[in-house]
């Protein structure tokens, strides 16, 4: 995983960080439902659904393979953007997939939640709100802002 606008000095860190737990925060930050997105984003949150934790989860493919619950090791590829259509990430079907245990916190709680449920082959987009993201810390030295809301689109690869 990468963030595209950083240098090659910084990557490291962000590598540490960039989906992780780590910087995770418990503030709130701006309410999804009032926030204006790039119209390029297709989020149209009418359409979504919304989970308790305020996680906006919307399957653009259904699956056919494998269903992705807890414990499992799970393989995606995934672009995420901020709310204002700044693209911060990307891991496109050329790159190794990005690989992660789901539900015990090796990523943001946004995508313990929102892969959770996936069938291998399904596209989900998530729209995640500061607080399962990086909250009042925000991430990458600053290519994530602080209490910022971001926007993934999810394919499933496999699962282990």
């Amino acid at each position: 995983m990468r963030f595209l606008s950083l240098p090659t000095a910084t990557t490291t860190a962000a590598l540490v960080c960039a989906l992780s737990a780590c910087s995770q925060s418990t503030s709130t930050g701006p309410s999804i439902e009032s926030t204006t997105f790039a119209a390029a984003l297709g989020v149209d949150l009418k359409a979504m659904t919304k989970t308790p934790d305020g996680l906006y989860v919307r399957d653009v493919t259904v699956g056919t393979g494998a269903l992705a619950i807890v414990g499992h090791r799970v393989s995606v590829h995934y672009t995420g953007w901020l709310a204002n259509g700044t693209q911060f990430d990307a891991n496109g079907p050329s790159d190794p997939p990005f690989s992660f245990n789901i539900g015990v916190g090796e990523v943001i709680a946004g995508w313990d939640e929102g892969v959770q449920g996936m069938l291998v082959g399904g596209r989900r987009q998530l729209v995640i709100p500061p607080s399962l993201a990086y909250g009042a810390a925000g991430a990458g030295g600053g290519v994530i802002p602080p209490n910022a809301i971001l926007v993934f689109v999810i394919d499933l690869v496999a699962v282990q």
